[in-house]
């Protein structure tokens, strides 16, 4: 059914937040709205709006909200008194966990690697893995890419380009260093040469890394996609120099660019992956850090949390590989309307003479400015739309709809869009002219 989206135009009254929540928050100061539920692509507010949420949890809801097999899963193991909290005790629900990433995951794709089970969120899953490549390595330099996000706490902030986010640090962040990520000159610079120059002279300054970390697309950074022969060309840099290379795939993967893994059929094979936001697949925190076996050198508790290893997420993410990903329609589905999305994106930046940004169901269109993407986003949240932005200057409004939305969803998502752009570059005719 081709259900409108909404918006109830009403303020919720915010006194409450505003006298005891912190300044911090952000999101809700664009979306003014108390929300009540919320099922697949649809979330409801008090006052009776209806909302298509093309932001998915920042792609924590890459299955939708409240997906009846993954809810069904959780019930059932909340009612049968299944384990809540086991620190990193064996319970049955890791046992499920670890056996369907085994079956569906890896072994299909030829991987061999150990699950680490960190704090349950993506910077627990970075700041793992680079105290892993260093502990490795004997080193303490990581190579890191401009406009990359990896999280906020210290070491993954260091990693993060961002100067707003690394300026709430308050001390110095040390031991990585920024280099030019894909396309950061332009088409004619290829910055995998100038990484390898720099690496290969003794006299640049830069020392012997521990590790590469690199997103294939950057999620917060303005959904930059690094090109296949690009990433393979840094991975055998990692390999040549004795570096562990990194992929952080806690925003672009489990499905959010195509394959579960957002690097699968580039050529090259991570050594260690980290891995959250969707992996729980109904929005639970759990976040997971993968690597060769032969990396394995913790010492027991060396990196710990009291949250690592989330139960009810183990059950989800279980019921999450084995339902979808054991599903090649699914898969088929998820490229299919990727490519549905990109069309639609690209005629609508082609209209305004605007490009387009991303890979699969993780793309947007760069308006040129954070000041005309706020205009943009507002106007769709208006009629019912919830979408953000991304980029240095916020000038990306970035679709990331469920993988499961439907294409009736998408299109009146993305006509929403199509209509706030026209009316924000202030060419309504030329777009009632288009459609």
């Amino acid at each position: 059914m081709n259900i409108p989206p909404k918006p109830s135009g009403e303020s919720p009254d915010i006194s409450l937040y505003e006298r005891r929540e912190s300044q911090v928050r952000s999101y809700s100061r664009a979306m003014p709205r108390e929300f009540t539920s919320a099922r697949g692509s649809w979330m409801f507010d008090s006052k009776g709006g209806r909302y298509l949420d093309f932001l998915s949890g920042c792609s924590s809801l890459n299955y939708g909200h409240n997906h009846p097999e993954l809810k069904a899963a959780l019930l059932d193991y909340v009612e049968s008194d299944g384990i809540t909290h086991g620190l990193d005790l064996h319970t049955e629900a890791k046992t499920e966990f670890l056996n369907a990433l085994e079956e569906v995951i890896l072994k299909p794709r030829g991987l061999d690697y150990r699950a680490m089970f960190t704090g349950p969120t993506g910077t627990n899953a970075v700041e793992a893995a680079i105290k892993l490549a260093r502990k490795v390595t004997g080193r303490e330099l990581v190579i890191a890419f401009t406009n990359g996000f990896h999280g906020m706490t210290l070491g993954a902030l260091a990693c993060t380009g961002n100067a707003g986010k690394r300026g709430g640090a308050g001390v110095p962040l040390n031991h990585v260093s920024h280099e030019p990520y894909d396309g950061y000159y332009g088409p004619d610079v290829d910055t995998a040469e100038l990484l390898e120059q720099r690496l290969s002279d003794p006299s640049s300054g830069l020392d012997a890394p521990a590790a590469i970390l690199v997103e294939t697309v950057q999620g917060e950074g303005g959904l930059n996609a690094a090109s296949p022969e690009w990433l393979r060309k840094i991975a055998a840099i990692a390999k040549e120099h004795g570096a562990l290379l990194i992929i952080d795939d806690i925003q672009a993967g489990c499905g959010r660019t195509g394959g579960f893994f957002s690097f699968e059929g580039m050529g090259f094979t991570p050594d260690i992956v980290t891995m959250a936001k969707s992996l729980s697949g109904m929005g639970l925190p759990f976040a997971l850090t993968l690597f060769r076996p032969e990396y394995d050198v913790w010492a027991p508790g060396e990196h710990n949390g009291t949250f690592r290893g989330n139960n009810h997420a183990f059950v989800t993410a279980s019921a999450t590989l084995r339902y979808f990903w054991s599903d090649a329609n699914f898969i088929a589905d998820i490229k299919r309307r990727g490519d549905l999305l990109a069309r639609r994106l690209e005629a609508i930046a082609e209209r305004h003479g605007l490009s387009t940004r991303g890979r699969g169901m993780m793309r947007g269109i760069d308006v040129g400015s954070g000041e005309i993407a706020a205009v943009i986003t507002s106007a769709a949240f208006d009629r019912g739309l919830i979408i953000e932005t991304s980029g240095a200057h916020d000038e990306i409004v970035k679709v990331l709809a469920p993988l499961t939305t439907t294409d009736d969803q998408l299109e009146q998502g993305l006509t929403i869009l199509a209509e706030c752009t026209c009316e924000a570059f202030a060419s309504p005719a030329l777009c009632v002219a288009a459609e």
